[in-house]
């Protein structure tokens, strides 16, 4: 794992959502599954998804076509999913100004780390063909649970201070408890779960809220050690 002994300042940035427009992958998911195998395999693959997130706590898009190979296992378009989750350009799908943002905070000392959840196939992979890892370096942690990480992130990348960008309000409360003054946190307002959190009491609010990745780029680093309070509302 490379790691930066002693930054100064590390900003943990989440990938789906905040990054990368998941829900954008996810519709053309969706759409691919029903010309494919038509709206009961759509339906078939959903449920699967849903039943192995549940089992495992992070979100999987191979293992529910390993699931369906009963169902499907002389249909050749079963086979071609692979094809198109493996292949799909993720690149496309990098919000804009997410990398503008990076080389922003880098220009003010700070080292960027992807931090997300997620399987340790699909999700490695998905974050490659975005050029997200090269983007970090590879500064990448996937791993199931983020907020039962921390100990190996601090191990990983030591700093005076750390920026967390995520679209989860409950995941940012729950690091800031944990850490306290050592951590910004930022709530991104993109994706499904960020408009599911509108008008949700969260404790302790998010220190900062954008309504864009892009945004990120004028964060003044000088300020993290003090963030000015914010509305419990995110």
């Amino acid at each position: 794992m490379l790691t930066d002994a002693g930054a100064g300042v590390v900003c943990l940035l989440d990938v789906d959502n905040t990054l990368l427009d998941n829900d954008a992958f996810s519709a053309a998911l969706d759409g691919r599954l029903t010309q494919a195998l038509g709206d009961r395999g759509r339906a078939r693959y959903r449920a699967l998804y849903e039943a192995v997130r549940a089992e495992r706590g992070y979100a999987d898009y191979l293992e529910p076509l390993q699931r369906m190979r009963r169902d499907f296992e002389h249909d050749p378009d079963l086979l071609r999913m692979s094809t198109f989750l493996l292949d799909f350009p993720f690149d496309q799908l990098v919000y804009p100004g997410a990398l503008q943002a990076m080389k922003s905070l880098a220009g003010q000392g700070c080292t960027s780390v992807i931090l997300s959840d997620g399987d340790i196939v699909f999700q490695p992979h998905k974050i490659q063909r975005s050029g997200l890892w090269d983007a970090v370096q590879g500064r990448v942690l996937v791993t199931v649970h983020k907020e039962r990480m921390l100990d190996a992130v601090k191990e990983a990348w030591p700093a005076r201070h750390y920026i967390l960008v995520d679209d989860k309000p409950r995941l940012l409360a729950a690091v800031k408890a944990a850490w306290g003054g050592a951590v910004t946190t930022v709530f991104v307002r993109q994706g499904h779960y960020a408009r599911g959190a509108e008008g949700t009491l969260v404790q302790p609010a998010p220190d900062r809220v954008i309504d864009r990745i892009a945004e990120l780029a004028r964060l003044d680093l000088g300020e993290t050690g003090t963030p000015a309070p914010l509305a419990t509302r995110v």
